[in-house]
């Protein structure tokens, strides 16, 4: 037995470098010039025992959830205007996505004054973004109504990508994500940010109405599906991240989208591949950011695999 434990280990091994190689080759690290070591006990905006550290720290979730955020963001008008009129998607598409990163890294994991600086400077950023669409209705990403529809897609798919792909959720600690994630939205001046599953699924279905398909969207959907991601891998591709991220979406959004019986069927299999890899992602990925931000604040990497104490308001 003991023999085959360790077989298992070395081939989990020989799996787990390339992983790394092709995760640090499409998101090098070292680059945002975040500070995430000192100073020694902050716990920035969340802390080690919130669900935010764990949900953020499963690469596999984040990226098919990402991705899943981006095919919702699409969908609106208004926050469409936005990227399609002043981004550099079609160009640089990776760069867009490695930037995100680094917010969503940073707000999450960095002291409170790194995380504070990296909200500012979206801020300032999304009070250039503003336009008229062909209806003669105007925008700007630093509407709060845009701002919580941004926050609630990125919230829903990097929740959706852990708890399908990586970690079992209780509903409970499903609500204390929602809960906990709307800090950042709200810093950045989101309102009436859900706050709970149940918000979150009355709050699509408020903003139903308000979405669509067109040209603009589809020519955004066109770019992300020929994303330049490293070069294939054994099990690892662009196209798996895509299919798992499709897979996330909810009904409602795929029958918006158009995505057919085969597309839904390959995304199936992409969730199920995704879902299977995840632990020897983890396995390749354990001198990330997040457990950085643990030994800063004095506690081993390993508490990120257990869910943190339900307290007596999580408790149904």
């Amino acid at each position: 037995m003991d023999g085959m434990s360790r077989l298992h280990r070395n081939l989990a091994a020989s799996i787990a470098a390339p992983i790394r190689r092709w995760v640090l080759d499409a998101f090098p690290r070292g680059q945002s010039g975040i500070e995430y070591d000192v100073p020694l006990g902050d716990p920035g905006l969340f802390g080690p025992d919130s669900v935010t550290w764990r949900v953020h720290a499963e690469f596999p979730g984040m990226l098919a959830g990402g991705l899943c955020a981006l095919m919702l963001q699409v969908l609106h008008p208004r926050a469409l205007a936005g990227v399609y009129e002043h981004s550099s998607f079609r160009d640089d598409l990776v760069g867009r996505l490695r930037r995100t990163t680094a917010f969503v890294a940073g707000t999450t994991y960095a002291p409170r004054v790194e995380a504070e600086k990296l909200i500012a400077r979206v801020d300032a950023i999304h009070a250039r973004v503003r336009g008229v669409l062909a209806d003669g209705s105007a925008y700007a990403a630093d509407d709060p109504e845009l701002l919580t529809w941004v926050h609630v897609t990125e919230a829903y798919g990097f929740l959706e990508g852990c708890r399908r792909y990586c970690r079992d959720m209780s509903e409970a600690m499903i609500d204390r994500y929602y809960d906990e994630a709307r800090r950042v939205a709200e810093a950045l001046g989101a309102r009436d940010v859900p706050a709970s599953q149940a918000q979150v699924h009355a709050y699509f279905e408020h903003v139903r109405p308000q979405l669509r398909v067109d040209a603009r969207s589809r020519e955004v959907l066109a770019v992300l599906g020929a994303i330049r991601l490293p070069v294939p891998m054994a099990g690892v591709s662009r196209d798996l991240f895509l299919g798992a991220g499709a897979a996330l979406l909810p009904a409602w959004a795929c029958e918006l989208l158009g995505r057919t019986p085969l597309q839904r069927m390959g995304d199936s299999a992409a969730a199920r591949a995704l879902h299977a890899l995840a632990p020897l992602f983890r396995a390749a990925l354990p001198d990330g950011v997040a457990p950085r931000a643990c030994r800063r604040v004095g506690m081993e990497p390993e508490i990120l695999n257990e869910w943190p104490v339900q307290s007596a308001a999580d408790t149904p």
